[in-house]
């Protein structure tokens, strides 16, 4: 045993970086709560399923830690090739991240999607699995305790072991910090992965197309959402400009499958695109910190999610 004067000086925690991926059914609370951990919109919201498309990393900053937070689409059954596409992106995620956080809606009764991920879940030993059970803000507590209790069973009964069970809600707040006190210690030591202030490393260009198309998600019909895509074209400060008035060219395509879908976007006399152009233009100029002139225009990419050149093109 060494003498007590030769014992190295205790040192601090040591500092933990990695990867966490939100998983779940489509609409399960998984990018509203990327944003709340994140403490500012990193990833587009939708009642609408299968809203986000892609991977969005939020970056989450601690004096002890950073935890990249990795949102996922929803895994589904899928009918078109977007949908395989989106369910590839997911299980490709599961294979790259040091925890994984299993979505559930607190206000819904577990269902075979829930079982079907779980059952997938179980298939990967090493990964720490902590189920979150989302949404709480919407359910009672005895409705809440027995949904916990349920994610219990479901885990038991399919060979999961979850690290944590964690009720949040990504609205009211409650219990956001806890979930991040928690995932934390599952993170491999490590130094920090992003520079200190980055909280995404998502391009600008594909953060102002998905404001654009979650601006465009709104008030549409139910069957329209999934047809829709947004391309920016050109993005640009506009040259001439005085340093303390500049403004930011955008201009920017709106993608449906059939020529019939072109009027539910644009609207009568043009009101539903303008529309989504002022909400959308609101939100890009508080991400870029300038104003913004928006260009939008809509095309058709016929029956786009089955076309493997037009997926190409559009990003997918």
């Amino acid at each position: 045993m060494r003498a007590m004067s030769a014992r190295t000086p205790a040192t601090g925690p040591a500092h933990r970086s990695g990867f966490a991926c939100f998983v779940g059914r489509p609409n399960a609370g998984k990018s509203t709560l990327t944003n709340a951990l994140v403490g500012q919109k990193v990833a587009i919201t939708s009642n609408r399923p299968q809203t986000t498309r892609h991977t969005v990393r939020g970056i989450v900053h601690r004096p002890e830690a950073q935890l990249v937070l990795v949102d996922t689409p929803g895994l589904h059954k899928p009918r078109t090739l977007l949908g395989e596409r989106l369910n590839d992106v997911v299980r490709s995620t599961w294979a790259e991240v040091d925890v994984i956080g299993f979505c559930l809606p607190a206000d819904q009764k577990l269902g075979p999607g829930d079982t079907y991920i779980a059952r997938e879940l179980a298939e990967i030993r090493k990964t720490p699995k902590v189920a979150v059970v989302t949404k709480t803000d919407l359910v009672d507590p005895e409705a809440l305790a027995g949904q916990l209790l349920a994610v219990d069973r479901l885990g038991r009964e399919l060979g999961v072991e979850w690290a944590e069970i964690v009720p949040v809600s990504a609205v009211s707040g409650e219990q956001v910090g806890l979930l991040a006190d928690l995932l934390v210690p599952l993170l491999p030591e490590g130094p920090a992965l992003y520079p200190e202030g980055d909280l995404t490393d998502e391009p600008e260009q594909i953060m102002v197309a998905e404001l654009i198309r979650e601006a465009a998600l709104e008030g549409v019909r139910d069957e329209l959402p999934h047809s829709i895509a947004v391309v920016v074209e050109e993005m640009a400060p506009r040259e001439g400009r005085p340093a303390d008035r500049p403004l930011v060219d955008i201009h920017a395509n709106v993608y449906i499958e059939r020529p019939s879908q072109k009027g539910i976007i644009i609207g009568p006399k043009g009101a539903r695109l303008k529309e989504v152009g002022m909400k959308s233009r609101h939100q890009i100029e508080a991400l870029l910190g300038t104003p913004v002139f928006l260009d939008l225009h809509v095309k058709v990419a016929k029956d786009w999610q089955r076309d493997p050149k037009q997926l190409r093109r559009l990003g997918f």
